[in-house]
C-alpha cells in the first residue's frame, strides 16, 4: 500500500495532507481536540480582468531594438520597464479560500495510539485515536463525483462524539450565516468586479443532536457524523448559492459508504492505470514518513521513497487537475495565504509547463485538459497583446499569467517580464497530448490556436546575421556579461527562444501534413523554421545559453533554459544528436559545480535532463537529492516556499528514467540506476498512443509488453538491441 502516515498530528501547514478534486482542496492537519483544514477553491483569484497591455509599447519597440544591436543593455533595458511594462504591473493573486476548525468535546483526557495516513491508492485521509479508552475515526475525501468534501466521525462508543464546527476566512468576506437547522455558509466577494464566492458546510447526524447556533454548527452526543463541505465562485456558477445548495443536497442523499465507494471508483480509474514496483521496498514502509524524511536530511535516502515520490505526485495531478477544473498553478491548489508567494499564479516560463510533464507519460492525460482551456482563454487577450504592444498578428504571452488568461507583462523584473515566449511553450503541450493519444479531433481543434501562436513570431522576428530572432528576449531568469563587465539580461535570438520556436513550427507543419492543409501560412511557417540559429556548443564545451558566447552573472542559476532542447524537447538525443548530447552534459556538470539544483523544481528539471542523457546514476543521485534537500515534512516540493512543480517535474523523471519516446522510437529503461535491481512498471504511455508494461532481473530487462490503441509504427530500442513494431490498435507486442 503506497501511504503518507504519522504518528501525530501536524504543527504547521508543510505537515498537513492534501486531499483534493480538482476545483477543490483541503489541508488536514489531524489535530486530536480541534481539527483544521485549510480550504481552496481553484477560481477563488482576487478582482477582475483589466486590460493592462502598455499604449506606449509600440511607438518604443524599434529603439529599443537599436539599443540592444548597439551592446547599449541598460539603457535598453530602463526604457523597456517604461515602455513595455504591464498597467499597472501586475496580474491578480489567486488566494485562500478560509478553514474549517471543528472543536472536540471529551477529547482532553490521556491519548494513545495515534495515526493520521493519507492513502494514495485510494484518495482518503484518516486518523484516529484513542482517548480514555474510547477510539475515534475520521475518514476525509474530496470527491469529484460528488462534488463535495466528505469527512465521516465515529467512535467505538455511542453518544461520544460532541464538537462545534466554523467556517472563517482570513479576510474579505461578507457574511457567516446558518442554513436551516444542519448548515451553515460563509460568503463574499472577491473585490471590485470581482467574483462571488460560498462555500457551505452540512452535518448528516446519527444519535445526539445538531443545531444552528450564531454562525456555528454544535453537535452533541452523537454516535457517527458525516459532514459535507462545497464551494465555488461565480466563475463557474451563475446562481451560486443554489448551485452550490444543490450539490449538497444530491450528496446528502447518498450514505456515506456509497459517497466513499463512488469517489474511490472515480479516483482509481485514474490512479491504477500506473502500477511501480521495486523488490525489497516493504520494511520502509514500517517507518513513518517523517522518520524516512528526517534519514533522508542525514543521508539514508530510503529506496523506498522512489516509488513513494513517484506515486504522490500522480495523486497530487488527479487531486488538482481534473477535466473542467482550472489547471494547476504555482502551488497545485493548495495556498494558505491571501497573499501568496509569486500570487500563487501561473509561471509560464517553466513552472506551469513542468506541472504537466507527467500528464501524458504517466497515464493521465485526461488531467492535461484544464491547461488546454487555459490556452484557449489567453488566445483573446493574447493577440491584443500583440497588436497593441507589438503590431503582429497572432497571439502571445509572457511569462505569467492568470485565471481571466492575461497576456500582458508582469512585473518590472528584465530577467524574465519581457520574454514572449509563454504562449508559444504552453502550446507544444497540444502537440504533446496529441502524440501520445493520436486523437486527431483534438489536433483539429488545437491547430488554429497553434498557428496563430506562430504567426505572432512570423511578424515579431527580426533578421540578425543572416537568422531571424526574437527581439527584445531573454533567457529566463538568467544574466549574463558582456566583455565589457556590464551585466545584462535583454538579449535577440537566445538559444531556447530558438528551441521552443523549433518545436512550435516544427509541429505547426507536421500538424498541417496531417490535417491536409497546405496554405501561404504553412509555407512561411517553413521558410522562418530554416532561418533559426541552430543550438551552438560555446568555448567551454557546453550549450551556449545566448546567440553571444557570454559568461553568466551566476554559473549555478537555478534555470537551465538553453537545455529545453534536451527536456521537455528531444532536440538534443543521445543517440541522434551525439555531440549536442555531450556538450548538453557538461552544461549540466559546470552547473551543479558551481551550486545548481538548489531548488526544489530546477533539481526536478536536473533529473529528467539526466533521464534523457541515459544516465541513470546521476539521475538517481539528483531524485536522491531532491528528496533529501527539497522536500518538506509532507512530501511537498520546496522551492523554497512550497512550489507544487518540483513534486510534478520529479514524478516525470522517474518515468523517463524507465522509457522514453519519440515519434520514431522508444527506448526502454534508458536510465535504470543501480538502486533499482529488481522492479517493474505497469501502464507508462508512449508516443503513437500504446502503453507499455516492464519487468527488469538483476538490472535486465525481462519482460516488455506493449499495447497499441491506435495503428503503431515504431523501432524499440533496449541496449544494443532495435526491433520495428508494427500493431493495429488493440495488438499487443511482447519481448
Amino acid at each position: 500500500m503506497s501511504k503518507l502516515w504519522y504518528k501525530k498530528p501536524a504543527d504547521i501547514w508543510e505537515e498537513a495532507l492534501p486531499i483534493g478534486n480538482g476545483r477543490m482542496g483541503g489541508m488536514i492537519y489531524g489535530t486530536v481536540e480541534s481539527e483544521h483544514i485549510q480550504l481552496n477553491e481553484d477560481s477563488v483569484w482576487y478582482g477582475a480582468y483589466v486590460d493592462r497591455n502598455n499604449p506606449d509599447a509600440l511607438k518604443n519597440l524599434p529603439k529599443i531594438r537599436e539599443l540592444i544591436k548597439n551592446g547599449q543593455i541598460p539603457e535598453a533595458e530602463e526604457l523597456m520597464v517604461y515602455a513595455l511594462s504591464g498597467i499597472p504591473q501586475s496580474q491578480k493573486p489567486y488566494q485562500s479560500l478560509g478553514d474549517l476548525t471543528l472543536r472536540f468535546k471529551g477529547m482532553e483526557g490521556h491519548k494513545s495510539d495515534y495515526i493520521r495516513c493519507l492513502s494514495l491508492d485510494h484518495g482518503l485521509h484518516t486518523m484516529e485515536v484513542k482517548v480514555e479508552g474510547t477510539t475515534y475515526r475520521r475518514e476525509t475525501f474530496l470527491s469529484a463525483v460528488d462534488d463535495v468534501m466528505v469527512m465521516r466521525i465515529t467512535s467505538s462508543e455511542s453518544h461520544k462524539i460532541s464538537f462545534s464546527a466554523l467556517l472563517t476566512r482570513e479576510r474579505f468576506y461578507d457574511s457567516v450565516v446558518g442554513l436551516g437547522a444542519d448548515s451553515i455558509m460563509l460568503d463574499g466577494n472577491l473585490g471590485k468586479g470581482g467574483l462571488d464566492f460560498a462555500m457551505m458546510l452540512r452535518a448528516k447526524v446519527d444519535g445526539g443532536t445538531c443545531q444552528v447556533i450564531g454562525e456555528h454548527i454544535v453537535v452533541k452526543d452523537a454516535d457517527s457524523v458525516t459532514l459535507l463541505f462545497t464551494a465555488g465562485t461565480s466563475f463557474r456558477f451563475n446562481n451560486l448559492k443554489e448551485s452550490l445548495k444543490d450539490i449538497l443536497d444530491k450528496a446528502a442523499k447518498r450514505s456515506y459508504e456509497e459517497l466513499k465507494s463512488r469517489h474511490i471508483k472515480d479516483y482509481t480509474t485514474l490512479y491504477n492505470r500506473v502500477r511501480f514496483e521495486l523488490d525489497g521496498i516493504a520494511s520502509y514502509d514500517e517507518l513513518t514518513t517523517a522518520e524516512r524524511l528526517e534519514k533522508a536530511k542525514d543521508g539514508e535516502v530510503d529506496l523506498g521513497l522512489s516509488k513513494l515520490y513517484f506515486d504522490y505526485g500522480r495523486y497530487l495531478l488527479i487531486s488538482c487537475s481534473r477535466e473542467g477544473s482550472l489547471p494547476a498553478n504555482l502551488q497545485g491548489i493548495w495556498n494558505k495565504d491571501m497573499s501568496p508567494a509569486w500570487d500563487s499564479k501561473y509561471t509560464i516560463n517553466i513552472n506551469t509547463q513542468m506541472n504537466y510533464w507527467p500528464a501524458e507519460v504517466c497515464n493521465l492525460s485526461e488531467c492535461h485538459m484544464p491547461l488546454f482551456d487555459l490556452i484557449k482563454r489567453m488566445v483573446p487577450n493574447g493577440r491584443k497583446t500583440a497588436r497593441t504592444m507589438y503590431n503582429c498578428r497572432g497571439f502571445v504571452a509572457h511569462h505569467n499569467t492568470d485565471i481571466w488568461g492575461d497576456t500582458a507583462v508582469q512585473d518590472h523584473w528584465i530577467p524574465s517580464s519581457y520574454w514572449v515566449l509563454g504562449a508559444a511553450w504552453l502550446c507544444t503541450h497540444q502537440w504533446t497530448h496529441y502524440e501520445y493519444s493520436k486523437d486527431e479531433e483534438f489536433l483539429r481543434k488545437s491547430f488554429p490556436i497553434m498557428r496563430e501562436a506562430a504567426l505572432f513570431f512570423l511578424d515579431f522576428l527580426i533578421e540578425d546575421k543572416g537568422y531571424l530572432k526574437v527581439c527584445p528576449s531573454v533567457s529566463p531568469e538568467n544574466i549574463y556579461i558582456l566583455p565589457s563587465g556590464v551585466q545584462g539580461a535583454v538579449t535577440m535570438g537566445a538559444t531556447m527562444d530558438n528551441q521552443i520556436l523549433r518545436d512550435l513550427f516544427t509541429q505547426c507543419i507536421k500538424a498541417a501534413k496531417i490535417l491536409g492543409v497546405s496554405d501561404e501560412l504553412n509555407e512561411q511557417i517553413k521558410e522562418a523554421l530554416e532561418k533559426l540559429q541552430p543550438t551552438q556548443i560555446g568555448s567551454r564545451g557546453n550549450i551556449m545559453e545566448w546567440a553571444e558566447d557570454y559568461d553568466e552573472a551566476e554559473p549555478g542559476h537555478r534555470h537551465i533554459s538553453h537545455l529545453y532542447g534536451l527536456h521537455p524537447s528531444s532536440q538534443i538525443t543521445m543517440d541522434e544528436t551525439p555531440k549536442l548530447a555531450k556538450a548538453a552534459r557538461q552544461t549540466l556538470e559546470q552547473r551543479l559545480s558551481q551550486g545548481g539544483g538548489h531548488t526544489g523544481w530546477s533539481r526536478a528539471w536536473i533529473i529528467n535532463l539526466y533521464a534523457k542523457l541515459w544516465d541513470g546514476e546521476e539521475a538517481y543521485k539528483n531524485l536522491e537529492a531532491l528528496i533529501s534537500k527539497s522536500t518538506l515534512a509532507n512530501m511537498f516540493d520546496n522551492h523554497p516556499p512550497f512550489q507544487i512543480d518540483g513534486n510534478f517535474g520529479g514524478t516525470a523523471a522517474i518515468a523517463h528514467m524507465l522509457v522514453q519516446s519519440t515519434d520514431n522510437r522508444v527506448v526502454l529503461l534508458p536510465a535504470l540506476p543501480k538502486a533499482w535491481k529488481d522492479g517493474s512498471i505497469k501502464g507508462l504511455c508512449i508516443h503513437g498512443a500504446a502503453e507499455i508494461s516492464m519487468e527488469w532481473k538483476e538490472h535486465q530487462l525481462s519482460m516488455c509488453e506493449i499495447r497499441a490503441k491506435h495503428k503503431l509504427n515504431t523501432n524499440l530500442i533496449y541496449k544494443e538491441e532495435k526491433y520495428e513494431i508494427s500493431l493495429e490498435a488493440g495488438e499487443r507486442f511482447i519481448l
